[in-house]
């Protein structure tokens, strides 16, 4: 263990990641998923930034929202994932002090920013649906630039919250974080110093995003239910309802985990349960978000062939 010797105590300089497994001969097969996951995640989720870009019809404060997320997932993904590789391709996988700091951070401001922006597209889906008629001028370039920049500094603060009690923490013990991330919870077990404040204050600043953005989208899709029983037309209530179909997926997979990660007690789950939820939510649904949004969507499914078209008779 890499340690610094401070006074009587002797400070870790270093963490080692217990990774999914301690056994080698399992290593290869979640390799090789994770593997496939990522490079899924990455090629997915650039198809879709790239398609709203170059999709003039697909210029729409909705889609604007969606590749931002897709951007986010990217970003998300990247966070843990390439980390969680080379923790299966060594027997002992050490991340130092600073590179922890660093991935935990990254974690926490994706991971604020994605609820932040499935918050955002729950009220324009309420905008859209509510009044649409004015949907271009409720939801004009200054109002979705501003929602995204609210979802950036949200991100930020947290961040900032979370890095900073993480820095104000000392370490003089045991280094072996038992996941595959630097997660901020393992870490505060390890602190050899007082953990009630560092403890406390990112968990209420991570929480309030968490309780605030599930309110907005509480909020927006019961206005939402109002609004499409109130349609007289059966066709125009499936049309409405199918608009935030791929959200409204999209939001149970995410909260889900995350409630089952952050929100429950402890004691009803074990480590184990914890890491394989922890990659669902931190490497799957990144994955599956854009092929939630695009196989579940007309108009970037039209998009797409109108894009292939273009390519095959050029």
């Amino acid at each position: 263990m890499d340690s610094l010797v401070d006074g009587n105590h002797t400070a870790v300089t270093e963490f080692i990641l217990l990774g999914l497994t301690e056994d080698p001969t399992l290593r290869v097969t979640p390799f090789m998923i994770v593997v496939w996951i990522y490079l899924v995640t990455i090629s997915g989720n650039l198809s879709t930034i790239i398609l709203i870009r170059i999709s003039s019809q697909l210029h729409r404060p909705m889609y604007v929202f969606l590749s931002h997320l897709a951007l986010t997932d990217i970003g998300f993904s990247s966070s843990v994932a390439p980390n969680m590789l080379i923790n299966f391709l060594v027997e002992r996988y050490t991340i130092s002090y600073l590179g922890c700091a660093i991935q935990l951070g990254s974690v926490i401001f994706f991971g604020s920013a994605e609820c932040c922006l499935l918050a955002a597209m729950a009220y324009d889906r309420f905008i859209a649906i509510r009044n649409p008629l004015l949907y271009l001028t409720k939801m004009s370039t200054q109002v979705y630039v501003q929602l995204f920049t609210a979802a950036c500094v949200c991100g930020f603060l947290n961040t900032c919250c979370c890095t900073i009690f993480f820095d104000s923490l000392y370490f003089c013990g045991p280094n072996q974080v038992n996941g595959f991330f630097c997660d901020f919870a393992p870490l505060v077990e390890l602190s050899c110093s007082d953990v009630s404040i560092p403890a406390v204050v990112p968990s209420f600043s991570a929480g309030s995003i968490i309780v605030v953005t599930v309110i907005v989208i509480a909020i927006s899709y019961i206005y939402i239910l109002i609004t499409i029983l109130k349609m007289h037309s059966t066709q125009g209530r499936h049309k409405a309802f199918s608009t935030c179909t791929s959200h409204l997926t999209a939001v149970t997979l995410f909260y889900g985990t995350v409630t089952f990660i952050y929100v429950m007690p402890k004691s009803s789950y074990s480590a184990d349960q914890n890491k394989v939820v922890s990659v669902f939510y931190m490497v799957v649904i990144p994955m599956l978000n854009p092929l939630i949004y695009s196989l579940r969507n007309n108009e970037i499914k039209a998009a797409l062939k109108r894009q292939v078209g273009r390519k095959i008779f050029s």
